[in-house]
């Protein structure tokens, strides 16, 4: 307790002195206490198949994929180090359970294999449209008193297959910021144009953190953006991230849901500086 006060300390102090950021493009390292938010915005509510199909555009809206996108399977999503898969069963996650509302069992799929698209979220009803045999698990109400539909299940970013550390991430790095911790964020109705900001900015110049920034906030597109993606640490730096919250439906409904990876680095994302009036 007494090490974690002192860490808040010397944060508050940083935050206090921080510079306020230049805008331009930067390589991003983002920590899983960070992407874990941009997953859940960006990958997991466009790849529910009804959002997709137009039947929930309530709340937050449709997504800006399609089933001629999956099935041409050839649709790059991101980048060839993008694997992110939806699963069920993850220990440890806020999502896992043996069975949806429906007495379908849970399981694990790839959504995006090696940068791209090859399934979406489907539950009974659903799974013939993808050419499924079965659910994939994850129709769910938030209570006995409501009615079960199709919930996104826990969707995560896969730790990268070569050995390296948050350092190996940075120490290539000329320009670029690290972020640790989720803040604000806006995602456009189909889940394609986006900002995010986050809790602490880190300075990155040649290789090495020099200093604290502040008034930093990232722009993209879902599909720019993932295919920016160019290296991620490996799985000894894989965590989890989540929500207890996450809304969805009409009357809305909450749903518990985790999202992993592990420490990622982004080239050449735009950067503003939020304090700054146009």
């Amino acid at each position: 307790m007494m090490e974690d006060i002192r860490n808040a300390t010397e944060g508050v102090k940083q935050k206090i002195t921080a510079k306020t950021v230049e805008p331009g493009k930067y390589d991003l390292i983002l920590d899983p206490s960070h992407l874990w938010l941009t997953i859940h915005e960006s990958v997991a509510h466009p790849t529910e198949l009804d959002r997709v199909l137009g039947y929930e555009a309530n709340y937050a809206g449709t997504s800006f994929l399609s089933l001629e996108k999956l099935h041409s399977n050839k649709f790059n999503f991101g980048s060839k180090l993008v694997n992110i898969v939806a699963d069920k069963l993850q220990y440890g996650s806020l999502g896992a359970v043996g069975y949806d509302d429906e007495g379908v069992g849970t399981k694990k799929w790839d959504i995006i294999k090696d940068g791209i698209l090859v399934n979406f979220q489907a539950i009974r009803d659903q799974a013939h449209m993808l050419g499924m045999k079965e659910s994939h698990g994850c129709c769910y109400a938030q209570s006995w008193n409501d009615v079960q539909f199709q919930r996104m299940p826990n969707v995560s970013l896969q730790p990268g297959k070569e050995k390296l550390s948050v350092d190996d991430l940075i120490k290539n790095v000329e320009k670029g910021i690290y972020i640790i911790g989720d803040g604000s964020f806006s995602i456009d109705q189909q889940r394609y144009n986006f900002q995010f900001g986050g809790q602490s900015f880190y300075e990155v110049k040649n290789g090495k953190i020099v200093g604290m920034l502040k008034d930093v906030a990232y722009q993209s597109n879902t599909q720019e953006f993932w295919n920016s993606c160019s290296a991620i640490a490996d799985e000894s730096d894989y965590r989890l991230g989540g929500a207890f919250n996450d809304g969805k439906g009409q009357p809305g409904q909450s749903n518990a849901v985790s999202h992993g990876s592990a420490t990622t680095r982004f080239n050449g994302v735009n950067v503003i500086n939020t304090a700054r009036k146009i």
